[in-house]
């Protein structure tokens, strides 16, 4: 039939369009999926020392502040400070956060550094520019109904939706509702 030719050519060419945010959308889903056990967004580092200050270092948070910043040879710009408790004091800068406990002399400085590519691809995902990249997203999830609807009418015969594929269509909509009723309802 000649409709099944134009319909492989067409779901063959927005397949390739739409491999690039399949890509995009796969790597963020997967960081995405497991954010109760890392951070997607950014890799933090933790280097923990201890940071001898003079009793005059401490006489008042800005001197506490101007003290840590010196002494820890931190040289991004202050950013904020606050005291949690009157033990200790955070600093951040645009690069780290820093925890000072003023008994203990402790200092954790903590690095925060992006994930390349990830970053970037959770930031499209959830749709976080908002504006035109949500028809981008609403047009991308169009594309994905149409590769999956035209998908089934591809094969004919045996493999196709005369049998195998109807069995496995029923699966693929099988699978999420045993999940719902697992975990939803």
């Amino acid at each position: 039939m000649k409709w099944r030719r134009w319909l492989r050519a067409i779901h063959r060419d927005i397949g390739y369009i739409l491999t690039g945010l399949t890509v995009i959308y796969s790597v963020s889903g997967i960081a995405v999926n497991h954010v109760d056990q890392w951070n997607p967004n950014y890799i933090i580092e933790k280097k923990t020392t201890i940071l001898k200050l003079d009793n005059k270092d401490k006489s008042s948070t800005q001197s506490l502040v101007n003290a840590i910043m010196y002494k820890s040879g931190e040289d991004e710009i202050l950013k904020n400070s606050f005291r949690p408790d009157s033990n200790s004091i955070k600093l951040f800068t645009e690069k780290h956060n820093i925890t000072y406990n003023i008994t203990s002399e402790e200092l954790t400085k903590e690095e925060i550094k992006g994930r390349p590519f990830i970053k970037e691809s959770n930031y499209l995902h959830l749709n976080t520019p908002k504006k035109i990249w949500t028809y981008v997203a609403d047009a991308f999830a169009f594309g994905l109904i149409f590769l999956a609807v035209s998908g089934l009418f591809m094969v004919k015969g045996r493999n196709g939706m005369k049998w195998r594929g109807t069995w496995l269509t029923i699966a693929g909509i099988l699978i999420p509702i045993l999940f719902l009723l697992l975990y939803y309802y």
